[in-house]
């Protein structure tokens, strides 16, 4: 039997997540507190990594190439939408610094990290495995 989930331990789907580039990316401008080697050790993990910015798509992928990375997709905000439907994972979510990051993300059905919470890296397990029991797609805080 094909599976599509590949990629992931015990062949589970992945889980997505999305990242604002201005005021949440190191990279961004203003700079925010999330890291490349944040969003890499995600990937390593076997995490869908995007990118889900105002700028175009571009010059999203030129700045995501600054630090060394290749996202599995890079869209405008109002985009977010068609990601969930473009990939199929486990749980959706949108790291972002702004209220209609989180107003975009619960719309398309996506749960939010603000990037402060982000930088904790709430998707890794204590045992430094992928997850981190993110298995829902809700808000983890209500405002920033």
């Amino acid at each position: 039997m094909e599976s599509d989930t590949t990629g992931t331990p015990e062949n589970k789907l992945p889980t997505l997540l999305s990242f604002d580039i201005d005021g949440t990316m190191q990279m961004g401008d203003p700079p925010g507190p999330v890291t490349g080697a944040i969003v890499r050790r995600a990937r390593e993990m076997g995490f869908l990594i995007g990118s889900c910015s105002d700028r175009p798509v571009a010059v999203q992928e030129m700045l995501w190439s600054t630090v060394g990375l290749v996202m599995d997709f890079a869209v405008i905000k109002h985009q977010l939408p068609d990601v969930m439907a473009r990939f199929k994972a486990a749980a959706y979510f949108h790291i972002g610094d702004r209220e209609l990051d989180q107003q975009l993300a619960g719309q398309a059905g996506f749960g939010f990290f603000w990037p402060d919470e982000a930088v904790a890296e709430p998707w890794v397990n204590n045992d430094g495995t992928g997850s981190g029991g993110l298995n829902r797609s809700e808000d983890n805080r209500t405002a920033g």
